[in-house]
């Protein structure tokens, strides 16, 4: 089956920029449980995070993407454990998913800890047949559509089914790894006809710390984001001040078909439990001239005291989110 419309001519001119299946996070070294199930647990107590993200403002039909995650220590089993819900839009299509996760720790040593975990959840694919328009699309005097493509719905139509995470994470007081495979699965979505193929993705994440004072460090960090065909990559340098403030950026590409944006980001400790960070892309791929940047707000909740029973590692993991 073949859609045409605009957006979508405009997505696959972007493909090698935008790479996989999974969204886009700029601020992904502050949510990490975004795209590695292992991690859960590491943020030493319960920790919620909530992050909103609109890409390509000014684009009709670009992604704009909700996300919602908590995650926390189960020192009775070993490890932590967690859940996450995310919805995304493009153009005519929507889709939403939920997962909950376990990650089992193991401590390497007296100062590092080695994890592995897995989520499993649901996944939802929507698409609006009545938001796409074809050569053959016949409308009404209010725009609505009468008639499409053989192969394209009038209306809205879905399809729901299974997903699954895995992932691997290492910490030690300055280093930090992680390795996950999202839609383990690589399965389809039943819509009517219209399949939808969920594409297995692989995250590389590497992280290091440089303290140059109690009270200043400064993190470069990398993102590997690939489904074999197509891989991607962010390079972030952040610094934080006073252990509550951050200011950073990060350049996503890394040759010329692959330059995306270069993102600017900072964000502040509103009190000793929450957190605000926000991040702005500037666009550098073809696609810079058509909108004025994509922008992430994140908000983050961590209670700071251990919870449930259980008796917790014989290290404490830094608590400066590497």
């Amino acid at each position: 089956m073949k859609i045409t419309f605009t957006f979508s001519l405009l997505l696959i001119l972007a493909l090698p920029l935008l790479g996989q299946q999974p969204t886009q996070y700029s601020l992904y070294k502050e949510n990490k449980f975004a795209f590695n199930p292992a991690y859960a647990g590491f943020d030493n107590s319960l920790s919620i995070t909530g992050v909103y993200r609109t890409q390509w403002v000014g684009l009709s039909g670009a992604p704009v993407t909700q996300q919602f995650n908590a995650h926390m220590p189960l020192y009775i089993l070993g490890g932590g454990v967690g859940a996450s819900i995310e919805n995304e839009t493009i153009g005519s299509s929507r889709q939403t998913a939920f997962s909950a996760s376990y990650a089992r720790h193991l401590l390497v040593g007296k100062e590092s800890v080695f994890s592995i975990g897995l989520s499993a959840g649901l996944v939802q694919r929507q698409l609006d047949g009545s938001k796409i328009r074809t050569p053959g699309t016949t409308i009404d005097d209010q725009g609505n559509v009468i008639s499409h493509d053989e192969n394209l719905p009038l209306g809205t139509e879905g399809g729901i089914g299974p997903t699954a995470n895995v992932g691997a994470f290492y910490q030690n007081n300055n280093f930090q790894i992680g390795l996950s495979a999202v839609n383990l699965l690589g399965n389809k979505l039943n819509m009517s006809g219209n399949d939808f193929q969920q594409e297995r993705t692989y995250f590389l994440y590497l992280g290091y710390q440089l303290d140059f004072s109690k009270n200043l460090s400064v993190v470069p960090t990398i993102l590997l984001k690939s489904d074999v065909n197509q891989t991607q990559m962010d390079f972030s340098l952040t610094t934080r001040f006073n252990e509550n403030i951050f200011v950073g950026g990060s350049l996503r590409g890394y040759h010329a078909n692959s330059i995306d944006a270069v993102v600017l980001m900072g964000g502040f400790k509103l009190s000793d439990k929450i957190s605000i960070g926000y991040a702005y892309d500037l666009g550098l791929s073809s696609l810079k001239t058509v909108n004025s940047g994509s922008h992430e707000i994140m908000l983050s909740y961590n209670l700071g005291i251990p919870i449930g029973n259980g008796k917790p590692p014989a290290i404490i993991y830094n608590p400066r989110s590497l």
